[in-house]
């Protein structure tokens, strides 16, 4: 576009998708096939549950696996595993961990927006 491009990321046979400037696509010298890493903060992570198929706005609603869940004293830390992919850590309260009664091995969901993804790029 004008101001933002889209990018699609193939990572691991999932989609990541991106919203970025389009000044920094060109920064990027994006192009197909390109390598570059997507990071995303835990805090922008949402975690769902397939079972209920919500209907959400987010580009990026990853399924995968619980590999991980670390209670603290006012958030947990959630780590899903996508098939064939890497982990997404999302960091959500204490109520919400125990109101979707997260364990490991459970399928769940990261859900994220496009705009909260941030690349770089890897030689």
């Amino acid at each position: 576009g004008a101001v933002n491009d889209e990018i699609v990321l193939a990572a691991g046979g999932n989609e990541i998708v991106a919203s970025i400037t389009s000044e920094s696509a060109r920064n990027l010298d994006l192009h197909v096939g390109k390598r570059v890493l997507a990071l995303v903060k835990a805090s922008s992570v949402l975690v769902g549950l397939p079972a209920a198929n919500p209907a959400l706005s987010a580009r990026n609603q990853l399924r995968g696996t619980i590999s991980r869940v670390t209670p603290g004293a006012v958030n947990g830390e959630v780590g899903i595993q996508l098939p064939r992919g890497p982990v997404i850590t999302a960091i959500i309260s204490l109520d919400s961990l125990k109101a979707l009664a997260l364990k490991e091995g459970m399928e769940a969901m990261a859900i994220f927006n496009a705009s909260s993804v941030i690349l770089v790029g890897v030689e």
